[in-house]
């Protein structure tokens, strides 16, 4: 992670004037990054819950020593901190650690330490000691590097077995990396917070900031909001509650159900691949196919509840549901339209053809292609009405197809019969279907060869043909023949 910070670096060249004119702003920003590594449904037998690993990243800057109501911004957030020890302090499957900065290198004569960021204590079941005793102790006497700091916490937590993303493998566990970095400033290394923030994201980290903030500008506000949600307050009690929502968040096991509707309001569809994004960033956070449990009841999932998803049910065309904010600590319920019905191609009666024949299938108005079936074959669709084109010679047309909810719409094309030109040298020409007294292009005849077959829907036909060696017009010949279903027919030349 460390060499990925050289993406993160701007203009350098006058950080030192930082440490005189660092803004003694009031914000204290709270930023939670969390990665479930796999999306589980919950089964009777589990013995084994996520082991939940969380990072303080903790700003001990000078501006921290500036007063907020009758406390140093410090000394309230060492306060709130050493509580939430108490509070955390054995809880089972959870490890602990602190990082802090600004704590080591007091600014002096304009000159700040942007590498000051430390992991202080690291990661164990029994941490809450050392970082009670570090805290006590803790003085503000430097700069504030952020986005180093974020940078460097990467690397804070041990090596996952199990890629972001991804399924545990039988036997190993599920971890939770948590990072809550508090701060009452911005930036002061001419770093960017929000680069490291995409750069989190790339490698499956998601920052979801808490920011609290009283008295910002409009533009300091948006550099906060680059990389999470904002707050505004203006007492300490605010920031007290914020960080218990935090903790929550970051404790709690957070249930949720996915109920696929049918167009009656009834959470009966299933077995429909289902993609949950983070929709800030966009990245996949779960991937699962839908199940009903052994009590006909959509099955329960273990989500992370600090993300707010876009939930994507991939049916025919798919179902698609935005901004879905879970309730910590609850169980929830994530609804999608995705009533369905089935259409299914039948071949007329006939000699068995190895030939397959494929249909487009259209959502009526739109022109995009939605899926391609085959004859013979069924697939689901969501209900609805569609537009068909058989890719048949010629193509056949069958609009306002109607797909309801739990039924088969049954789709009768007629099986083709097999037209066979000869001629006695290679040709031009083309086939064309007779519709009354209009006639309709079909295909054109190869002229390099002197035998074509083509499969043609049963109709009434006729083919143009003139030699390649002919030069005269009135050398054309014009012949008609009956194609029918099954069968085959030859026209010579």
């Amino acid at each position: 992670m460390h060499a990925i910070g050289t993406l993160f670096r701007v203009d350098r060249k006058d950080r030192r004037r930082m440490g005189s004119t660092k803004r003694f702003l009031f914000p204290v920003l709270l930023t939670f990054v969390s990665t479930l590594l796999f999306a589980q449904p919950r089964q009777d037998g589990d013995s084994q819950p996520p082991l939940t690993r969380m990072l303080f990243v903790f700003d001990a800057s000078n501006s921290m020593n500036a007063f907020w109501g009758n406390k140093t911004r410090l000394e309230v957030a060492k306060d709130l901190m050493l509580r939430s020890l108490d509070e955390l302090e054995g809880k089972p499957d959870l490890e602990l650690a602190l990082r802090v900065y600004g704590n080591r290198s007091p600014i002096s004569g304009g000159k700040q330490d942007c590498d000051d960021t430390t992991l202080e204590v690291p990661f164990s079941a029994n941490s809450a000691p050392a970082m009670r005793t570090l805290m006590k102790g803790l003085r503000a006497v430097g700069t504030t590097p952020i986005a180093r700091s974020l940078e460097r916490s990467a690397d804070d937590f041990p090596a996952a077995t199990t890629p972001a993303g991804s399924q545990p493998k039988r036997g190993e566990r599920a971890i939770r990396n948590v990072i809550i970095l508090i701060t009452d400033g911005i930036e002061a290394c001419d770093e960017d917070p929000c680069a490291v923030s995409r750069a989190l994201q790339s490698k499956g980290i998601t920052l979801k900031p808490f920011v609290i903030g009283v008295g910002l500008e409009e533009a300091e506000k948006y550099t906060l909001r680059c990389i999470g949600n904002f707050f505004d307050a203006d007492t300490p009690e605010l920031f007290e509650h914020v960080l218990k929502i935090v903790l929550s968040q970051a404790l709690n096991t957070t249930t949720a159900q996915i109920d696929l509707l049918t167009d009656e309001g009834k959470p009966l569809e299933t077995d429909v691949p289902v993609t949950l994004y983070d929709q800030r960033t966009g990245q996949i956070r779960y991937h699962i196919v839908h199940t009903l449990n052994d009590r006909g009841q959509p099955d329960t999932l273990m989500l992370d509840p600090v993300l707010t998803y876009r939930v994507v049910a991939h049916t025919l065309p798919p179902s698609e549901s935005g901004e879905v904010r879970l309730k910590p600590g609850q169980h929830n319920t994530i609804t999608l339209p995705a009533g369905r019905g089935t259409l299914r191609f039948k071949v007329g009666s006939g000699p068995a053809d190895a030939h397959v024949i494929q249909t487009i299938v259209r959502r009526k108005g739109d022109m995009s292609t939605l899926h391609v079936q085959e004859l013979g074959a069924e697939q689901l669709y969501r209900t609805g009405l569609y537009d068909l084109e058989v890719l048949t010679l010629p193509r056949l047309a069958i609009p306002d197809v109607r797909i309801e909810q739990g039924k088969v719409t049954e789709i009768a094309v007629p099986r083709p019969g097999v037209l066979n030109v000869l001629a006695a040298t290679p040709g031009h020409g083309a086939i064309f279907v007779k519709r009354d007294d209009h006639l309709e292009w079909v295909a054109d005849l190869d002229a390099t060869v002197t035998r074509m077959q083509l499969r043609l829907l049963p109709g009434k036909y006729q083919v143009t043909y003139r030699s390649r060696n002919a030069k005269r017009t009135e050398l054309s010949l014009t012949k008609e023949i009956l194609i029918e279903s099954g069968r085959s027919a030859t026209l010579s030349f």
